[in-house]
């Protein structure tokens, strides 16, 4: 007969304390074989090779329930499906990691003395990688319109030859990757944002396509503060622009007057500035017709809508300071949802300050949805923006 282990005696085996073979026992993950008469756990081989199995699965990232479930399924194809769910669980957490290095190398690479302020830089870039994230993945997911959002958007700026382009906070670059055989000859287009973000990939991207663009067009990709003196300087050094796009980035800006100045004072005589701010959405009134179908209030979401007015009519009038005409145009776009959670969780980005209220009545909005969605499929959201063109 095998001679049974103490606690401690597979604890030292494997390398781990005798607390965490206690914690695995009280999780139900391993059981002793035996007791002595004095009532200590006793271990066979058996147990050791559930032990190794835990620990291999812990170090690879499983969590203590995830184990449990994994230790109950006796199939390799369930193994195999749970290392392929622990890999893309990795792979976000490394892609998330990745990120927030960057970051913290960005501030300190232009900040000889960080301080507190410069942490919130930090924690700034990471949830603007994080909202373009979602966006992008919404954005794919759900895109219901005919024409690509920014197809749409490019088409939107009327682009010609021979013109002078900057892009602020390009991001993705998604307005140039979705549009690439489409930019016109002899282009020259400046491209800014911080290392750390969603540019690091389009750095990527440029460099395996850029002898593709059209002849005499070239796309350079600055990795600079869009609000530093320093990057203003280096533009200034430059000829001015036909078009600069600021898409997505205002609300992110510190100092928008002086980022307007700035942004006119590098545009040519006759150029047009695009820029967005986060204004009246198209979705108000959507989920307001919805509520009051279910007799729900609506209060909070005609005082989210107003204050989204006067936040767009307070950008017009800073415009209007630093260019002669400011011309405001609607692109409408449509959002398909065939899931109800998904659908809800939308409404819950939507009116965040809001969601306890929103929870205590997802049952009956969410009931709403799957009828909805089962009578007609799905339900489309209709997600068009306000954008600025702003003439000097």
């Amino acid at each position: 007969m095998d001679k049974k282990m103490t606690s401690g005696e597979i604890a030292k085996k494997t390398g781990v304390s005798q607390k965490a073979i206690r914690l695995y026992d009280e999780k139900g993950l391993l059981k002793p074989t035996d007791y002595t008469e004095g009532n200590y756990r006793l271990y066979d081989k058996e147990a050791l090779s559930v032990l190794e199995k835990i620990i291999a699965l812990k170090q690879i990232g499983f969590s203590l329930e995830e184990i449990h479930q994994n230790l109950s399924e006796d199939s390799e194809v369930d193994i195999t499906e749970a290392l392929n769910r622990q890999l893309d669980i990795l792979i976000g957490k490394r892609y998330e990691i990745e990120k927030a290095i960057a970051s913290i190398r960005s501030v300190l690479l232009r900040e000889s003395e960080p301080d507190w302020d410069s942490v919130a830089d930090i924690v700034k870039m990471m949830q603007m990688n994080h909202e373009a994230d979602q966006y992008h993945y919404n954005a794919l997911k759900h895109h219901a319109s005919p024409e690509d959002w920014y197809v749409m958007l490019y088409k939107n700026l009327g682009l010609r030859a021979n013109a002078r382009v900057l892009d602020l906070g390009c991001g993705y670059a998604k307005l140039w990757r979705n549009n690439w055989n489409t930019i016109p000859e002899n282009m020259q287009i400046d491209c800014y944002d911080l290392r750390g973000s969603w540019a690091d990939d389009f750095e990527t991207y440029l460099a395996e396509h850029k002898d593709t663009l059209a002849e005499g067009t070239a796309i350079n990709l600055y990795f600079e503060d869009v609000e530093a003196q320093e990057t203003w300087e280096g533009i200034a050094g430059r000829e001015t622009y036909d078009f600069i796009v600021a898409h997505y980035l205002t609300g992110f800006i510190k100092d928008l007057e002086l980022f307007l100045e700035r942004v006119a004072n590098a545009l040519a005589p006759g150029g047009m500035f695009s820029v967005n701010v986060n204004g009246a959405s198209r979705e108000h009134g959507f989920w307001q017709d919805i509520f009051m179908k279910l007799q729900l209030k609506t209060d909070f979401m005609k005082e989210s809508e107003a204050k989204s007015r006067k936040r767009l009519e307070g950008f017009l009038t800073i415009l209007e300071k630093y260019f002669t005409k400011v011309e405001n145009t609607v692109i409408d776009n449509w959002m398909r949802y065939e899931d109800a959670d998904e659908l809800f969780a939308r409404l819950l980005e939507r009116y965040p300050e809001n969601k306890k209220y929103l929870t205590d009545k997802e049952r009956v909005i969410k009931e709403y949805f799957v009828q909805e969605m089962e009578a007609q499929g799905a339900i489309v959201v209709p997600t068009g923006s306000d954008f600025q063109h702003c003439f000097k």
